[in-house]
């Protein structure tokens, strides 16, 4: 087991700024953006419930988003160590089991949370806690698969927050053409956070984590990506469009279209270019989402 730094041994309390960079609030953002999609596809008006659904907005991203990463950071801390010794753990900015604490004690708020929202939205939060620490606990530890990592973090990202987004909002079950629709999204997700991988393929190569871009090689595991982010978007404009919602339809297709000519772009260089379309080719794809709700909202 590899030794931490003598600063982690030295402090006895957290750095307040290591705290806020332990729960790195720039993964907030798509559970946030999903329960919004979800609040929206309801078709309850939003006005009368703005306090509930920044209630939600809060618990999708800052409190469970933010629990994932202390808890994935408290299970890497050993590998961090080895790889990125500067991050808060095994930089001893978060000293002793303080990591483990705070993912703990924002897993009982987040559950605490959901419990207001009623039993749909507070079922839709025990399984996005139970994903966070499937996804990094040891002896499951989901992130070591391709198949199984990506998807788990696709639906917790954006499934289920959209799911939760629409039960709250409607104080029960969302019907079955949002569940549809959201489903959809969190699975095309799965080519999103492959795409994400990129970032980690020769630390994940050394450490035994099997993601795509390992088991696969840059350039399939980016032609992979590529058709499980279509495929299902594509679903989706066909679902709309028989909806008769023709107009959003073509919007998606539209976005789908701008899509494929940053995948052009992209693979022509996988390895290099994966960063460069997850800040592109990503707002196209979840611009294709709120679309997607605004459609949901007319059919309620």
């Amino acid at each position: 087991m590899t030794s931490l730094t003598p600063c982690a041994r030295a402090r006895t309390l957290p750095e307040p700024a290591a705290m806020l960079r332990l729960i790195k609030p720039v993964t907030w953002f798509p559970p946030m953006w999903a329960f919004l999609c979800g609040a929206v596809s309801s078709g309850v008006a939003l006005g009368p419930e703005w306090p509930i659904v920044l209630l939600g907005i809060l618990l999708a991203g800052p409190i469970t988003c933010g629990m994932s990463q202390a808890a994935n950071d408290w299970c890497d801390r050993h590998v961090d160590a080895i790889n990125e010794p500067n991050r808060p753990i095994p930089s001893g900015r978060i000293p002793g089991r303080w990591g483990l604490w705070i993912a703990q004690a924002m897993s009982v708020l987040s559950l605490a949370i959901g419990w207001q929202f009623g039993p749909w939205g507070f079922g839709a939060t025990v399984l996005a806690v139970m994903g966070a620490w499937a996804y990094s606990v040891e002896p499951i530890r989901l992130k070591r698969s391709g198949i199984w990592g990506p998807g788990l973090v696709g639906i917790c990202y954006e499934g289920l927050p959209w799911f939760t987004g629409a039960a709250i909002l409607v104080s029960g079950a969302p019907g079955w053409d949002i569940v549809i629709i959201a489903t959809l999204y969190a699975l095309g997700a799965h080519g999103i956070m492959t795409l994400n991988d990129f970032k980690a393929l020769e630390g994940d190569k050394v450490m035994g984590i099997n993601s795509l871009p390992v088991t696969l090689g840059p350039e399939r595991a980016a032609r992979v990506a590529c058709w499980v982010m279509i495929v299902p978007q594509l679903a989706v404009v066909g679902l709309i469009w028989s909806w008769d919602r023709p107009v959003f339809a073509l919007a998606i297709a539209a976005l789908i279209l701008a899509q494929l000519a940053a995948m052009r772009v992209m693979l022509r260089d996988p390895k290099a270019k994966a960063p460069w379309y997850n800040g592109t080719g990503v707002v196209l794809y979840i611009s294709g989402m709120m679309v997607a709700s605004f459609a949901l909202r007319g059919l309620a």
